[in-house]
Formats: C-alpha cells, sequence, structure tokens
C-alpha cells in the first residue's frame, strides 16, 4: 500500500511544481513522457524475460488457467462498456482504453497519453491505481463473499506484484500460480490491447 500510495504523491508534487513554473526550460520543452515510455517497456521486457519462475509455471500448467485471463479481459472489458453509458463525456473507445490497463497504471497512462490525449491518460492513470488499491484493501471481502479467484479478477496486471501477497494469503498459497499467470498475461497484453483499442478503433 505504501509504494502505491507514493505514486499519486509523486503526481501531485509534480503538478504543484509545474503551476509553479519552477522548472528549467529544457524539463518542459523535452519530449520527456516518450522517453520515459520507451524506458518502461524495456523494464517490462527485461522484468517478464528474466523472470524463469514464471515461464516455469507456464511451462507446467493446466490449459484451463488460460481462462483466468481471459474471463478478467471479457469481464473488465463489459464492466466498463457498461460504465461507458453513465460517462457521457468520454467516448466508448476511450474507456475501453482505460480498462485496457488492468491495473497497470504507469504504462497505460503513458500510453494513452500519447495516443490520444494527456487528460484521458491522467483518467487511466487514477482509474488504474484506484483498481489497484481496491484490490489490496478489498481482497478479504472479495474472496469471503465471491470466491478464491475474485482478488486475481480485481487485481488485473497487478496480480503478478503488487497485490500478489494479499492474494496468496486470503485465497491461499495454492491460488499463487494462478495470480502469477494471469497477471504475467494481462501485462503483456496491456500496450498491445491499449494501441489496438486506440488506433484501430477510430
Amino acid at each position: 500500500m505504501r509504494g502505491t500510495l507514493i505514486i499519486p504523491a509523486l503526481f501531485t508534487l509534480g503538478v504543484a511544481i509545474g503551476i509553479s513554473g519552477h522548472l528549467p526550460s529544457f524539463a518542459s520543452s523535452s519530449d520527456w513522457s516518450t522517453y520515459t515510455l520507451y524506458l518502461l517497456m524495456f523494464l517490462a521486457g527485461v522484468g517478464i524475460g528474466s523472470d524463469r519462475k514464471s515461464w516455469q509455471i507456464i511451462r507446467t500448467i493446466n490449459i484451463k488457467i488460460i481462462l483466468v485471463p481471459a474471463g478478467i479481459l471479457v469481464g473488465t472489458f463489459s464492466g466498463v462498456a457498461i460504465a461507458s453509458l453513465l460517462i457521457p463525456n468520454l467516448s466508448l473507445r476511450e474507456v475501453l482504453a482505460v480498462g485496457a490497463g488492468f491495473g497497470y497504471y504507469s504504462l497505460s497512462s503513458i500510453f494513452i497519453s500519447r495516443l490520444q490525449s494527456e487528460t484521458l491518460g491522467l483518467i487511466a492513470l487514477l482509474a488504474n491505481m484506484f483498481r489497484e488499491i481496491f484490490t489490496l484493501i478489498m481482497t478479504p471481502y472479495l474472496v469471503k463473499n465471491f470466491g478464491n479467484l475474485s482478488g486475481i479478477a480485481s487485481g488485473g496486471a497487478t496480480s503478478m506484484d503488487t497485490t500478489l501477497p494479499v492474494i496468496s494469503k486470503y485465497s491461499g498459497k495454492e491460488y499463487a500460480i494462478i495470480s502469477l499467470f494471469s497477471g504475467m498475461v494481462l501485462t503483456i497484453l496491456v500496450p498491445f490491447l491499449v494501441t489496438l483499442i486506440l488506433t484501430a478503433l477510430k
């Protein structure tokens, strides 16, 4: 939770510094978001590629486990499609792009900012950050009332890292493998799905 709260704190600090006008000229004129995006993509690839445990899981799991990330994908897109009916200022395409972050707020928000607008990127940042915080707080309730897979579904892409400990604690250690696999699949899909939605569905 502490690590998650650092993100909105840094964002608030950035807004405050931007408003103050004390930034050096090179900081505001350079396209830092693009460079950050490249770095995030590289680090995400390194993280996934170097996680030998995750690749071992993929080689040994039952094929039925693929239904978990598939169900989360369908459920997420169905939910945000319904939510789009209540948000007249955003198109279905924009809302689907936000949902395609699956909780991976850092990468998805930068992609959306570059491909659509900074406003939608901010919405993606806050919405996906809330998904992670919601999972960290509500997993005990979700597991108790909706079953052991509910925490994994709520966590989305974060179920492979930040929300894995709480999922493992309340769903059981035997669900940690499912959580890792599902989170890794969704993490890999985020950049492809966000790009596809914002470019191909215009």
